[in-house]
């Protein structure tokens, strides 16, 4: 006999036992509002992971960890009476009507509106529904409600984009190639100085530039630094395969070895010259 799948009300139940204050997990008890945000990150980085290794499976298996950091939260808050589960629900359903007037004929989930629209249409909605949003909340400066706490590359991202909504940004690519170049060209000019602070200032610009390049190149600067980084990874370590198949470690090496090792790692790995 096959056994029962559980239900969305089956998991807020084994969240409010394992938040009952007599018979739940101690951990589980202790932990409040602020400390579980990290691993409120970790599982949405960890979700993020197996979708770009296609890992599908895991894919599951992490959007259930995604889904009972929200059912936490949802619990604390209904321990408060700050916010129920159902609140949760509630307010993102009524949001989502909202922001897709081409979807939703008179904000009713049924309401079918019989024109379609393009991709670029719904965006300049998208983003005029979120600015009135916003100054309904008396958010209705530009860059309001970016996050702090957003990792510094998507920050930078979204302050970005906010910016070109009211046309401040640069008409094209080489714009920004242009900028980029010099600011450059002005960290070498505060390394020359010898300024730590300056040094620092301009090595920031460089990052802020960078970000806004992958932007207008239409690239996610978080995705494309973690592909990187993945690509130096799997190189760095097919350098230590190799070295040890020489007997040797890497710390062994010369410079021009570790760079013969770096090409073999690269072709390897099926790049071109």
């Amino acid at each position: 006999m096959k056994a029962p799948r559980y239900e969305l009300d089956d998991l807020l139940r084994v969240m409010a036992r394992l938040r009952d204050p007599a018979t739940g997990c101690p951990w589980d008890i202790r932990q409040d509002f602020r400390s579980i945000v990290p691993s409120t990150l970790e599982e949405c980085y960890e979700l993020a992971q197996a979708i770009e290794h296609e890992d599908f499976p895991h894919v599951a298996e992490e959007l259930g960890d995604v889904l009972f950091q929200v059912v936490f939260y949802a619990q604390l808050g209904s321990e408060r009476d700050l916010f129920s589960f159902e609140t949760i629900v509630d307010t993102l359903v009524t949001k989502l009507l909202r922001r897709h007037p081409h979807v939703f004929a008179d904000g009713e989930i049924e309401g079918v509106v019989p024109d379609r629209t393009s991709v670029e249409s719904v965006k300049e909605t998208w983003e005029s529904i979120k600015q009135a949003e916003r100054s309904a909340k008396s958010q209705g400066a530009t860059l309001a409600d970016v996050p702090l706490a957003l990792p510094a590359l998507p920050r930078a991202q979204k302050l970005q984009k906010r910016a070109a909504r009211v046309n401040f940004d640069w008409p094209d690519v080489a714009g920004v190639l242009a900028k980029l170049e010099e600011e450059i060209a002005e960290l070498r000019r505060a390394m020359a100085a010898g300024s730590r602070a300056g040094v620092e200032e301009e090595m920031g610009d460089i990052l802020f530039s960078s970000v806004n390049l992958a932007r207008h190149l239409e690239l996610d600067a978080e995705t494309t630094l973690r592909r990187a980084s993945a690509k130096f990874e799997q190189r760095f370590s097919a350098m230590e395969k190799l070295a040890a198949a020489g007997g040797k470690s890497l710390h062994q090496l010369s410079a021009a070895e570790l760079d013969e090792l770096w090409e073999a790692a690269k072709q390897a790995g099926g790049d071109t010259p």
